[in-house]
């Protein structure tokens, strides 16, 4: 709707682009080594990766409209994220890939359906964290999402580093 939104999101796609393709690049070793900084396998890491984008673009979609997602804490997303790797643990590339591709798809045609006004819409996402708009969300949880673990992965696995690859201990 808006042109900052086609901006985002064509900026999310080019990352999922790059995610899938290293993805697709890893060898089965590869797969199974433990990164650094979240402490899973990497395809563990690229699974959660991929599970994120479709329940931050229902989180999106909320937010736009003036819905906090309710009482959510920090620890109660780090909580849900371990075990999603521990149900993942066994996790196929393939399946990986269609989940990348799927909820990207999904993330990015609700990206695009933002306007201006409605990517300013600031929002309490979590109780333990200052209020934050749409397009901070969109920047933080998809965007930069995809960069940190990525990221994550090519030192991981020894790949190349492309863009903002600046992950610190970070597990969501």
């Amino acid at each position: 709707m808006g042109t900052r939104s086609e901006a985002l999101a064509t900026q999310f796609e080019g990352k999922v682009r790059d995610a899938v393709a290293v993805v697709e690049a890893l060898s089965d070793a590869d797969w199974t080594k433990v990164t650094e900084a979240e402490q899973w396998p990497v395809g563990v890491t690229a699974h959660h990766l991929a599970s994120a984008f479709e329940p931050v673009a229902g989180i999106v979609t909320g937010m736009a409209s003036g819905q906090a997602p309710g009482h959510f804490t920090s620890a109660m997303l780090d909580a849900m994220n371990a075990q999603h790797a521990r149900e993942h643990a066994d996790c196929t590339r393939a399946e990986t890939i269609a989940l990348l591709e799927r909820g990207a798809a999904a993330a990015a045609a609700v990206i695009r359906g933002l306007t201006d006004q409605q990517l300013a819409n600031r929002v309490t996402v979590f109780a333990d964290a200052p209020p934050m708009s749409v397009e901070d969300m969109i920047t933080g949880a998809l965007i930069h999402h995809v960069d940190d673990h990525i990221g994550s992965i090519r030192r991981t696995v020894g790949a190349p580093a492309s863009g903002r690859e600046t992950m610190k201990g970070h597990s969501r």
